[in-house]
């Protein structure tokens, strides 16, 4: 394998075969990968916000949960049209839109007073950052031939467990030491801080992210020649009619969709509803909360980047996707039992986090790999859309529950079991489509 070099003169890449993705993966990955964690700060600062903001504003849990889950209705109605639009307009332009714009509709959250606004702004968000993940995963597989996508996907999606490592704590800390501060709550100073990454980014991004690897002046013509024989992304492609018909045909994108919808009732159920769980346990510091959040979010960063590098390795994606999702479904089941034990609830939300988000690389190559050249972009967005239709029940519902009840545990049990039944669906894709 050579060596990684750049020419001082030139500016290209001196780099053939494994070495020249390496490469690109660092001139490309590291704005997505802080665009994605960016965006999961959103989902992290939510939950500790609620913490305080339901009180100030007299909102019910269920009130909550609907607005929170109002968020996925944008999403959902807006995510097919935003991926059409970014092949339209370009990866690069359309992936700084959709930053700068959910961060100020992110900023905007500080000023709500009434359930109303919360709902309205919450939708809104959902609008704007329609279509950044499939955007991204369509983008990156323009660049990476199939078998380095799991190990690419796994380092831009480890943003999602890193959200919550750094959200936490941080969230923790800006709504306890800025409370008060100008006349307002610390949950509003949160909305306010952790606003401005996406807008910074998404300039960042317009500026410096590469358009496609056509257009890189760093590659030479014969990386570029290389990269294009390697990629059989880069020699498919059609009209947009045609890309949306395509992934409306598949049945294995529609199930994709389904899948996901599943692996999202367990990755947001533990997500949004974990600090309300330590919550309840008696711990009452939004900042140890964060740092406790913290905690099953490393094992699931590791296990992503683990099982992200051995389906790349062993070129096999199945059992790397079933494997993780069951054993992340039985975890998650077993935390109402030992709830009121604060180390055995963060012991078993870790091994839930390990399991499910560990699936997720492997995972999201599948699109890709059953749709080509443009129409994976249609394909991506409509298995995302399918999928955050769950984004919107494991809030709402948990939401209803526990102002119905108090308690979540039946929630956690049907989610789980959700997502023991989508791990098994995997099952049914034929290997010639995983491949």
């Amino acid at each position: 394998m050579k060596d990684v070099s750049v020419s001082g003169q030139s500016g290209h890449v001196e780099t053939s075969g494994e070495g020249l993705y390496r490469a690109m993966a660092w001139r490309v990955l590291p704005l997505l990968f802080l665009g994605f964690l960016a965006s999961y700060l959103d989902r992290v600062n939510v939950g500790y916000a609620k913490l305080r903001m339901l009180s100030d504003l007299g909102m019910s849990e269920a009130v909550f949960g609907f607005g929170t889950g109002l968020f996925f209705l944008g999403y959902i109605l807006c995510e097919v049209p935003s991926n059409l639009l970014l092949v339209k307009f370009g990866a690069r332009n359309w992936i700084a839109r959709i930053l700068v714009t959910w961060g100020l509709c992110s900023g905007l959250m500080m000023f709500v007073q009434t359930p109303t606004q919360f709902y309205a702004l919450r939708f809104l968000l959902g609008v704007a950052e329609a279509g950044f993940m499939p955007g991204v995963l369509y983008y990156l597989a323009l660049w990476f031939p199939p078998r380095y996508r799991s190990k690419v996907t796994a380092a831009f999606m480890a943003g999602i467990p890193l959200a919550s490592v750094i959200g936490g704590p941080l969230s923790g800390l800006l709504m306890e030491r800025l409370n008060g501060t100008g006349g307002y709550e610390g949950w509003r100073w949160l909305f306010f801080w952790e606003a401005l990454p996406p807008v910074a980014i998404g300039i960042a991004v317009f500026f410096f992210l590469p358009v496609s690897p056509e257009k890189a002046a760093w590659l030479s013509a014969d990386q570029k020649d290389q990269q294009r024989r390697d990629n059989p992304m880069m020699t498919a492609s059609s009209g947009l009619g045609a890309n949306v018909a395509a992934a409306f045909r598949s049945p294995w994108v529609w199930l994709l969709g389904v899948v996901d919808g599943t692996l999202l009732l367990g990755l947001y159920t533990v997500a949004f509803w974990t600090p309300s769980i330590l919550h309840d346990d008696g711990i009452r510091s939004t900042f140890q909360i964060g740092c406790l959040s913290a905690i099953p979010q490393i094992g699931a960063v590791l296990s992503m980047i683990l099982v992200g590098r051995s389906s790349d390795e062993r070129g096999e994606r199945r059992w790397h996707i079933v494997l993780p999702i069951l054993f992340g479904s039985m975890a998650m089941a077993c935390i109402p039992f030992v709830t009121g034990n604060p180390v055995m609830v963060i012991l078993f939300i870790t091994l839930a986090n390990m399991g499910i988000l560990g699936a997720l690389p492997p995972f999201w190559v599948l699109p890709s790999l059953m749709l080509k050249g443009n129409a994976a972009a249609a394909g991506l967005a409509l298995a995302g859309s399918i999928a955050n239709v769950a984004g919107f029940f494991a809030t709402a519902l948990v939401g209803y529950a526990r102002s119905m009840t108090g308690d979540m545990s039946a929630v956690i049990w049907l989610f789980s079991g959700l997502v023991f039944a989508g791990g098994l669906s995997v099952l049914l894709i034929p290997t010639s489509r995983m491949k």
